[in-house]
Parts: structure tokens; C-alpha cells; sequence
């Protein structure tokens, strides 16, 4: 066979099919072969290797338990040979922790039995594209940002380039975002409030092969219970009071591409349930219908909570956090990366100016050490309001700086461990502060909790106005979370009402 060149089409794609059932071999066999790929069938997995031995394929489908073995052996082979194919496994139903374990193991993807044919065949060319465009191999000997460019597109580093910084922690989260990126495993961002997790989101992505495809992202802590189900899943007209016409649901907007859930942790108990199930199904039904729409859709979810604790304390559902957390990345706080600092605020600085529609502010080495003795609770988003608030309260180009109302006032400072030259200072220093009376222990701890969390509420409520909202992102809690507060400490609102939910939310 010659060499195809650049003018001529591209052979059809080649498929192994593995599974030790005639019948249904068959039907996939016949129904790639409709699709124009050229198939290999084998039935157990020493048929399976003889095929692999024998030549090269795009993608190898594969049923989980075989006569003489397991598909995760098949799949084995291929990481172990660093071969290019990639692997699809079909597990049977309810066999939860074995699509998990494939997907962790470098699994492209997964099908669950009885298999749906049109899903079959999205998967499979989905799979199939993806070799399409072969990552370039990574050099061993380069580092850092080198070897993550050595396998991204040009789209995906972009994304990466937005995510700002070269530091060690920083290195290890845009080479993750590379490495996941090639499959389709539901990828979990973790980390604090203002550390940048939708960027994340939406540099895995752009690194994909589904970048061609839609981005939406889901704040779930945003949306009114009753209204979750038809916001995720769709509605039909007529379905609800006035639900005039059709519309889809956030699964169906995002087919072909990826679904962010972001604050995943909020979703109330009833609807992870649902959730869980479109997941594992890959399809939704819209409320008022009877028949269930199949999505493609690539699940990347993100929280800034413990989720293993709230699965503890029985708030989160522990099948759905197994689900979710295939691969995870976990973002750093902005203190655990201070060497970043000078290109973050080079970075911030340069949009604040664009949008502002003037020159980019000088950031005097005076600006900068005091920004890095500062706290920064919030992360990125709390440096991005003091160098907002830093711009409008300069005079020509010099910044000043005012740490006026900043999150990170109001919260305690972890003092860094001191080096032994330091100690005897330290304990100095530390005198005043220790002759300082230690509160009484409540004798009622629950009820001085509450007194506390009223207090911050009320304060957090006067200083925005009692705008809900603005209060709620002070507060790094979502808009349901502080009407809830607010209910259960009886907090009066402007109006009067304590509970009623009508204070202002916007």
C-alpha cells in the first residue's frame, strides 16, 4: 500500500472488536462496517493480542470479562506498549466501579451493556478522531511548559497560557490538564474560592479533541431547586405553567463538547441521583417526555469543598462522587504559589487597562511586596479587586493600594513556621499578643456559634446593601446557601420579614 499523501483521503480508520459473545460481535461488526471502517474481530483476549501483535488499529472495543481474562488486560497491553490505539471498554450494567477503574487505568472511553448503537457509534468516532490527530511524543528531556507544548494544539495552549504562572505547582497543573485531556474520563477541579477553577475547566477543554465543540458551564449553586431538573435535562411545551415551547437542557447544549459543573458540592440529594443517572446512561429524559435523548457529553465538575467529608456527613452521594472523581486536579492557592505574584499582577493589570481603555498602571517593587506581605485569602479574584480598586485610586501611574474592606481582613492569618534564627524575635513579638485574655469556653457551644455566623451575616448584609448576592460572594456561599442562613438565624431583612425571602438579590 503506498504512502497517502497530503491530497489523498485519509484510509478508512481500522477497529478491533473484542467480545466472546457471536451474536453481539457480530452486530458490531456489521454496524462499523456500515460506518465505512475496516473491522478485526477477536474473542477472547489471546485472540485479542494475536490481532495486536499482527498490526496497528485506531481503536480497539473491547467487553470487560472475556474466557481467558479481563478487557483491563488488553488495555494493559497497549499502555504498557505505548501503543496509539485508543480503548473503549463496554462493562455490564451497574458495573460502576468497572468503567472507573478502565478510565483510570487509560481507558478512552466506556459503554455500558446493553449497548446502544448510536452511542456506540458516537463513541467510536469520537475515538477514532481522536487518533485522527496523533499527539506529537513527548521529549524526555524536555520540562515544564516545553513537554505540555510538545502535545497540545495551538487552541489548547492558549488556554494554558491564560492560566498564569511558571511555578512548580503551577507546571504540575497545566501538565495534568495536557495528560487528561486526551480522553474522556469526568475530570473533578479542586480547590479554594478565587483559584482560578473554570480556567482549568475550560483549558481541558481547549486541549481535547473536543475543543470544536461547546463549553457550558453550570454554576449548580445558582439555580432555584425547582427549576434544576428542567435546566440540566430540558423541557417540553406544556410540560410546566408556562413552558410555551421546546427547550433544551444544559446536557443537550453541550453535545459534542463539555459540561463544567462548577460547585458541584451544592447540588441538593434528589437531583445527584438524576445526575448520576444521566451520566452513567448518557442520556436524559426532558420532563414531559416519554423517550430519553442520548448525549455525548464530556462531564468536568469542580467544588471548593471536602466532597470526601460531605459524603461522610451523608450530604453528598458517595456512588456520584466515585463518578466524578476519576481524575482529579487539585489548583493551588495563590499562597502556596507567591513566586507567581509578579506575573499574575502584570497579567491582571494589562486587562484591567484594556477594559478601561488606558495605558497598563507601573507596578513599583513597593506595590508588589506589599501585595505579597498581604494575606490574599481569596486568591487570584480577591488580587484582581485590589489592583481594580488600586487603578481607580491612582493618581497618573502610580498605584496605591487600599486594603479596605479586602476578604482577608476580616479573616486570621496562619503565621509561617519560623527558621530557628528567627525563634527568639518570634517569641518576642509574640508576647503582647499572648498576655491577652483567652475567651470563655461556652456553655452553650451551638448557640454562641450561631451568634457568631448571625453576626458576620448581618455585617456581610449591611455592608452590601442586603444584596443577597453580593453578600453570598463576600462570603464564598452560594445564593442558596445564604437565604438559608438567613432563615434558620432569623435575620430580619430591610422590610421587615424574617424569613420570607424577599429581600434583594440582585
Amino acid at each position: 500500500m503506498s504512502t497517502p499523501t497530503s491530497s489523498a483521503p485519509r484510509p478508512p480508520a481500522q477497529i478491533l472488536v473484542v467480545d466472546d459473545e457471536p451474536d453481539l460481535r457480530t452486530l458490531y461488526e456489521l454496524t462499523l462496517l456500515r460506518e465505512g471502517y475496516r473491522v478485526e474481530a477477536a474473542g477472547s483476549v489471546s485472540e485479542a493480542r494475536e490481532h495486536l501483535d499482527a498490526g496497528r488499529f485506531d481503536a480497539v472495543i473491547t467487553d470487560m470479562r472475556l474466557p481467558d481474562g479481563l478487557g483491563m488486560e488488553i488495555l494493559q497491553r497497549i499502555q504498557q506498549d505505548q501503543r496509539s490505539e485508543r480503548c473503549v471498554v463496554m462493562t455490564a450494567y451497574g458495573s460502576a466501579e468497572n468503567a472507573v477503574e478502565a478510565l483510570k487505568a487509560g481507558a478512552f472511553d466506556y459503554l455500558t451493556k446493553p449497548v446502544d448503537l448510536k452511542q456506540f457509534r458516537a463513541v467510536v468516532a469520537s475515538a477514532v478522531q481522536a487518533q485522527a490527530a496523533p499527539a506529537r511524543p513527548m521529549r524526555q528531556a524536555d520540562e515544564g511548559s516545553s513537554k505540555v507544548a510538545a502535545t497540545t494544539s495551538n487552541a489548547g495552549l492558549a488556554a494554558l497560557e491564560r492560566l498564569v504562572g511558571a511555578s512548580e505547582p503551577m507546571r504540575l497543573v497545566k501538565s495534568r490538564i495536557a495528560k487528561v485531556a486526551r480522553g474522556m474520563a469526568p475530570v473533578l477541579v479542586r480547590g479554594e474560592s478565587g483559584t482560578g477553577k473554570e480556567l482549568v475547566a475550560r483549558a481541558v477543554h481547549a486541549c481535547s479533541q473536543r475543543s470544536d465543540g461547546p463549553f457550558v458551564a453550570v454554576n449548580c449553586g445558582a439555580i432555584p431547586e425547582n427549576l434544576l431538573e428542567a435546566e440540566f435535562f430540558g423541557a417540553r411545551k406544556g410540560s410546566y405553567t408556562g413552558s410555551s415551547q421546546d427547550r433544551d437542557g444544559y446536557f443537550q447544549a453541550a453535545r459534542g463538547g463539555t459540561l463544567f459543573l462548577d460547585e458541584i458540592g451544592d447540588l441538593p440529594l434528589p437531583m445527584q441521583s438524576k445526575l448520576l443517572r444521566a451520566i452513567q446512561e448518557r442520556s436524559v429524559r426532558p420532563i414531559g417526555s416519554t423517550q430519553e435523548d442520548a448525549v455525548d457529553v464530556r462531564i468536568v465538575s469542580a467544588t471548593h469543598k471536602d466532597l470526601q467529608a460531605e459524603v461522610q456527613a451523608g450530604r453528598f452521594r458517595q456512588d456520584l462522587f466515585y463518578r466524578l472523581n476519576v481524575i482529579e486536579i487539585a489548583v493551588p492557592a495563590l499562597r502556596e504559589r507567591r513566586e507567581d505574584l509578579p506575573a499574575l499582577c502584570e497579567a491582571l493589570l494589562a486587562r484591567i487597562a484594556r477594559d478601561a481603555g488606558m495605558p497598563v498602571p507601573v507596578l513599583s517593587p513597593e506595590v508588589l511586596q506589599r501585595l505579597a506581605e498581604h494575606p490574599l485569602h481569596g486568591n487570584v479574584r480577591e488580587l484582581e479587586n485590589l489592583l481594580h480598586r488600586a487603578v481607580a485610586l491612582s493618581d497618573g501611574d502610580v498605584l496605591h493600594l487600599d486594603f479596605v474592606g479586602s476578604a482577608s481582613m476580616a479573616l486570621p492569618v496562619a503565621p509561617a513556621p519560623a527558621t530557628p534564627e528567627q525563634q527568639p524575635a518570634a517569641s518576642t513579638t509574640a508576647a503582647p499578643s499572648e498576655a491577652k485574655p483567652a475567651p470563655a469556653v461556652p456553655s452553650d457551644l451551638q448557640s454562641y456559634l450561631d451568634q457568631q455566623e448571625r453576626e458576620i451575616l448581618v455585617r456581610a448584609l449591611q455592608e452590601s446593601g442586603f444584596n443577597r448576592t453580593a453578600a453570598a460572594a463576600r462570603l464564598g456561599l452560594s445564593l442558596r446557601q445564604i437565604r438559608y442562613r438567613i432563615a434558620r438565624l432569623g435575620i430580619a431583612t430591610p422590610s421587615g420579614d424574617e424569613a420570607s425571602g424577599n429581600g434583594v438579590d440582585d
